[in-house]
């Protein structure tokens, strides 16, 4: 199954949760990521029980604070 993360094309064996998705890629910082499922952000909550498709675009986000 192929699927988009950040842009780029990756393939996966199975369908994942994005909790999975998150272990799976070995994402930094997993509690304080946000996660965009073509272009919808998704509550924290359903992490694990939204599952990813064929086709499916995928954007792990950081939201930094700061500046003047």
């Amino acid at each position: 199954m192929k699927i988009s993360v950040n842009g780029e094309s990756t393939s996966l064996d199975t369908p994942l949760s994005i909790t999975q998705l998150l272990k799976t890629l070995d994402v930094e910082m997993p509690d304080m990521v946000s996660v965009q499922l073509n272009g919808e952000f998704l509550d924290r909550e359903n992490f694990s029980s939204t599952m990813v498709k064929e086709g499916d675009e995928v954007d792990f986000l950081y939201f930094m604070g700061g500046g003047r």
